[in-house]
């Protein structure tokens, strides 16, 4: 399986949710970075993927995007091929 990693805030449902979802299809291990307990981390991820917002998810080298954008790509079926390897 792919890391995952995300770009969260303690406070955001959008983080939860997209968590819930990633744990649903058995990702047991997310890295967690809290931007609103490490400040330099969101002009990071700002300089990374271009948004102000959280979530931002990683699967892999694959900038997901947000809880919307993990929806839709599970929405689409892409979801599990990426965490399992396949291109995104």
């Amino acid at each position: 399986m792919q890391s995952v990693k995300m770009y969260t805030t303690g406070v955001c449902p959008y983080c939860i949710r997209a968590k819930q979802i990633l744990k649903a299809k058995g990702v047991e291990q997310i890295e967690e970075i809290r931007i609103d307990m490490q400040p330099d981390e969101r002009l990071r991820m700002m300089e990374i993927t271009g948004r102000r917002t959280v979530p931002q998810i990683f699967i892999g080298d694959t900038h997901v995007g947000g809880c919307d954008d993990l929806v839709a790509l599970d929405g689409r079926g892409g979801l599990v091929p990426l965490l399992n390897g396949a291109a995104g």
